[in-house]
């Protein structure tokens, strides 16, 4: 459970209290502020801003790398191709798809131990851990067994662990600001997609494959110096020791929608990084060497960040159904990508179908966190994201894997592009079963009078309650709730 500061916990109870001024006896009582209560975010000043600014190079620098594979597996595959290595292709797209796996995977994981070790703690593991991968990953650039461990697991693994407590510092800083401040921060991830392509390629053209990988360990790197800055700044709340069936909330898992959508999404998902590690081949054996094969990802970079600003704005509607709205994206991101492959001799059209896909791959990660809250409600949202993350990072690395097998057999990126564009078409239809799933409504504000349930019944506020944490300052932040974007 989250602790929100609408909710009154009486007792393990959510209970609405008369405010202040009109208690039981007619008298005024008097307010006595709790660490958290007490606490409020600076929103603002130059030590809130240059934690908002590192936040944000965190998040470009790991996601811009990932998503930036598709020029490193050029060069994975041709060493491994001269050294006659079977399955080369297959092999050299597990090395990328493993480092994106891995970071889904421990996402989850890594909230947890931002509890234990602390923010700034957490952020420099991370970060030593990916530089490390990465730096190690320079000496066994053809040596893909260790090549898999270096680059796919450790940078993968740092990466999670650098990610989360980067945006959770941000509610340290800000309140009033914390949703404009949290979208400049995961927009990183969109902005460095769009430059790390060409700053790869360009490192690579004069530093070869070895060099380029050691420059992006130091930047990698750099994390550490940034993990600098994420000083928490609540004191004096002391961390109440709980039981491990207090943090995992089994409830999310015995939630059959949530089943169903967390199902749904893994399968769509298998051929989603498909065209993040192949869009670049396939652009170099199809077209002129006057084609930039760097373009695609960079519009896929560009219309994703606008995607998730135009969606995110069009879920907040009232009467728009966020479900329907993610079978949307699904159904057009199978359909463009089944396309790509038939824009082989049309570059404005391979440039016209990265861009819807760009666009619709925005809507899909914009809508996780909000059909997370429908599904599971306030107390199981975090989770709920977290176990997501976790069950998704199967598909996304074994997909790639797959697809590189395909090759290595001499199948065609035709082939390849319309098995990936079929399962989120199929994911699209299959979402209408969570429709067919009659759940009880869940009061989740046990109110005590009449007067308080006729207006939750009616939806209208109440002017003459309110809300307000009662919390002893021992309980305060016993579990914290960390919200999760993806790229």
């Amino acid at each position: 459970m989250v602790e929100d500061k609408d909710a009154n916990l009486v007792n393990g109870r959510v209970e609405v209290i008369a405010p202040r001024s009109v208690q039981q006896n007619g008298t005024p009582k008097k307010e006595v502020a709790t660490a958290e209560e007490a606490f409020t975010p600076p929103d603002g000043g130059t030590r809130a801003w240059l934690v908002m600014l590192a936040s944000f190079f965190c998040n470009g620098i790991l996601f811009g790398v990932i998503n930036s594979y598709s020029v490193i597996y050029k060069e994975f595959h041709a060493i491994m191709v001269e050294q006659n290595i079977t399955n080369a292709a297959g092999k050299s797209a597990l090395v990328g798809s493993l480092a994106m796996g891995t970071t889904f995977l421990v996402s989850p994981v890594s909230g947890v131990l931002t509890d234990c070790i602390g923010i700034r703690m957490t952020t420099f593991l991370g970060g030593l851990i990916a530089s490390s991968g990465m730096f190690l990953s320079s000496f066994c650039v053809d040596n893909v067994t260790p090549l898999s461990f270096t680059y796919g697991v450790m940078y993968g693994l740092g990466g999670a662990l650098a990610y989360t407590p980067s945006l959770a510092v941000l509610g340290h800083y800000f309140k009033r600001y914390l949703g404009f401040v949290n979208g400049l921060v995961t927009a990183g991830s969109s902005a460095f997609t769009i430059a790390m392509p060409y700053f790869i390629d360009a490192c690579i053209q004069r530093f070869q494959i070895e060099w380029t990988l050691r420059i992006l360990a130091m930047l990698s790197g750099m994390i550490m110096l940034f993990a600098f800055l994420f000083k928490p700044i609540k004191k004096n709340v002391k961390v109440k020791k709980v039981a491990l069936s207090d943090i995992f909330n089994v409830s999310v898992i015995k939630n059959l929608k949530f089943v169903i959508w967390t199902t749904v999404i893994a399968i769509s998902l298998f051929g989603y990084f498909v065209p993040y590690v192949y869009i670049n081949d396939f652009v170099e054996k199809n077209f002129d060497k006057d084609n930039d094969a760097k373009l695609p990802v960079l519009c896929i970079g560009i219309t994703s960040g606008v995607g998730r600003l135009i969606f995110g704005y069009i879920a907040d509607r009232p009467r728009v159904n966020r479900i329907f709205l993610q079978q949307i994206s699904f159904l057009s991101i199978g359909i463009l990508t089944i396309l790509l492959p038939f824009s082989s001799h049309n570059f404005s059209a391979l440039l016209a179908i990265v861009l819807g896909m760009g666009l619709f791959d925005g809507c899909f990660i914009s809508l996780l966190g909000p059909i997370a809250f429908d599904i599971c409600g306030k107390d199981g949202a975090t989770q709920a994201i977290g176990f997501l993350l976790g069950v998704c990072a199967l598909p996304l690395t074994i997909g790639p894997y797959v697809a590189g097998n395909m090759l290595d057999n001499k199948y065609s990126f035709t082939v390849i592009f319309i098995l990936a564009g079929i399962p989120p078409t199929i994911g699209s239809v299959a979402m209408f079963l969570i429709q067919c799933v009659k759940q009880k409504k869940q009061n989740v504000f046990p109110m005590g009078t009449r007067e308080t349930q006729e207006g939750l019944i009616t939806g209208r506020l109440l002017d003459n309650y309110s809300t307000s944490i009662k919390l002893e300052n021992e309980k305060n932040c016993s579990k914290r709730g960390y919200e999760y974007s993806i790229l």
